[in-house]
């Protein structure tokens, strides 16, 4: 038996919620997290359609890349889209889970798929997300390093990177005395004691410090165990918004168009004025990447490719790249297979489909 709180759980523990923009409403959006899911349809976007399709097959979760709610709804009168959405998943006893910016912001999210739809090599986050890592120091009895060690390292500290395991270490003395009611791990109530001491240092995405502390003090012998958690201002090179990375072999602008169009299978880009130079290193952001331009500017890609750029906002340009605007939808689209991969790999043997109803709002003539 799958409850809903398990497949939330796996989801979050993947693209935590705290990695979501500030405007954004990732999560669970309708159910309860006791429940017992019968089956997970997976939309980007959830409409009424989308849930009669659910129901059909008796799936009672339905898992999207856009919310439903953005703003906060004051009644369900079925005066709005969003209030119809809503009512008809109550009604029908189907829940609904989001995993919106939060699955933009990670490695292997929607921008690591857009980039490995274009077969891009040496991938980097083009903007790395600022405020998310932590350093966590703990002091520990030599003979335990390596148990406490290990547990933090397990539980997702110490990666820089693609390297693991990363910590920097500190032999030291300890001083302590414990008061009348202490049982110390070491030394007698009541007297001073130095210990032979390790101090550890680690480094730690925010989402994961309090996972982390608590796997720390588990392998930790003392009773009380001393460690800080400080903020860094380090950007964090494994999350963030948006992708860069480079074609095997350079191709003319021209050609570069034809592919996107067969990968995404798009009939319309819409882009800035060409440069006449082969295109070699590809930015790129899922859904509104506008405001990453700057970003793919300075990174010196060739190419920015992503969707709903406005009308000014291609004089940005200037000259020094050429903005591809594929669409919203047509450029998150392949977040359904990621959400189906991810799921049925965690979930092997348990009910999981792609929605059959096209929830682009945009027609092409």
């Amino acid at each position: 038996m799958i409850k809903l709180r398990d497949i939330t759980g796996y989801l979050e523990s993947l693209a935590p919620l705290a990695y979501q923009e500030s405007y954004d409403n990732s999560g669970l959006q309708v159910g309860d997290r006791e429940m017992e899911v019968t089956g997970i349809l997976i939309t980007l976007d959830v409409t009424e359609e989308v849930l009669l399709e659910a129901g059909k097959l008796d799936f009672n979760l339905v898992v999207s890349h856009h919310p439903v709610i953005f703003g906060g709804i004051k009644s369900l009168t079925g005066r709005s889209p969003a209030e119809r959405i809503i009512a008809l998943a109550i009604k029908m006893e189907i829940a609904i889970y989001s995993g919106h910016t939060n699955f933009d912001a990670i490695w292997g999210g929607v921008n690591t798929a857009m980039a490995n739809r274009l077969g891009l090599v040496r991938q980097r986050i083009l903007d790395p997300a600022k405020g998310q890592l932590k350093k966590v120091v703990v002091f520990v009895p030599r003979e335990h390093l390596e148990p406490v060690r290990s547990a933090m390292f397990k539980a997702g500290a110490g990666q820089i990177g693609a390297y693991d395991s990363c910590s920097f270490n500190l032999e030291g003395k300890g001083t302590f005395r414990g008061g009348d009611d202490t049982n110390p791990y070491v030394g007698q109530s009541g007297e001073m004691h130095q210990e032979p001491e390790t101090r550890v240092e680690t480094i730690v995405p925010a989402p994961l410090v309090g996972k982390v502390v608590r796997a720390m003090e588990r392998a930790h012998p003392y009773e009380e165990v001393a460690y800080d958690i400080f903020p860094l201002e380090n950007s964090y090179p494994m999350g963030g918004m948006g992708m860069v990375g480079e074609l095997e072999d350079p191709v003319e602008e021209e050609v570069f168009m034809s592919f996107i169009k067969d990968r995404f299978g798009v009939s319309v880009i819409r882009h800035s004025a060409l440069l006449g130079k082969p295109v070699k290193k590809v930015a790129l952001c899922g859904g509104a990447g506008s405001i990453l331009l700057g970003r793919a500017k300075a990174s010196g890609a060739d190419v920015f490719v992503t969707g709903d750029f406005k009308y000014h906002q291609f004089f940005d340009a200037e000259g020094k790249i050429v903005v591809m605007d594929i669409g919203h939808f047509e450029s998150e689209q392949f977040t359904r297979e990621l959400f189906y991969d991810l799921l049925k790999k965690k979930f092997p043997k348990f009910a999981v489909r792609l929605a059959e109803t096209v929830t682009n709002p945009i027609k092409y003539f």
